[in-house]
């Protein structure tokens, strides 16, 4: 399966954050929308970080309160992983894994066309045995 199929199942709704908003912006986003990381991008279009929830923990435990009036950009990944629309999932399933990342921006031209979740992957990983066992079933059904 190729990314491009997640994409289409879930939709490429991408919930972006500027670099210059405050952290506490962007937990106002997290929650509203119910997600657990968000692209940052200056213009919505190109990529300039990601953020997570796990970001904010790890910075709150160091700065305390003062991070929530903090930009957005202190505490983003800048070095982030992306994939492309035609990557299999099996590819970003180990990439993800390697990684310990969660999310996973996709890009194509430059432009942030959609996210892929571990959730995401997952749920196909979840699919493609679901159908080969149907498979399976009516072959030995015959």
């Amino acid at each position: 399966m190729r990314i491009s199929e997640i994409l289409r199942k879930k939709g490429a709704d991408v919930v972006t954050i500027a670099p210059d908003a405050s952290v506490r912006e962007l937990l106002t986003v997290l929650a509203e929308r119910n997600i657990g990381a968000v692209v940052v991008s200056a213009d919505g279009i190109g990529l300039d970080g990601i953020v997570s929830e796990r970001d904010i923990v790890r910075r709150l435990h160091i700065l305390g309160a003062d991070l929530l009036d903090r930009p957005v950009a202190e505490i983003m990944t800048t070095v982030v992983h992306t994939c492309s629309p035609g990557d299999r999932v099996e590819s970003l399933r180990a990439t993800m894994t390697d990684h310990r990342i969660r999310h996973l921006p996709v890009v194509q031209a430059d432009r942030i066309i959609g996210i892929v979740s571990i959730g995401d992957v997952v749920k196909s990983a979840i699919s493609e045995l679901q159908t080969e066992r149907e498979h399976l079933v009516q072959y030995l059904h015959g």
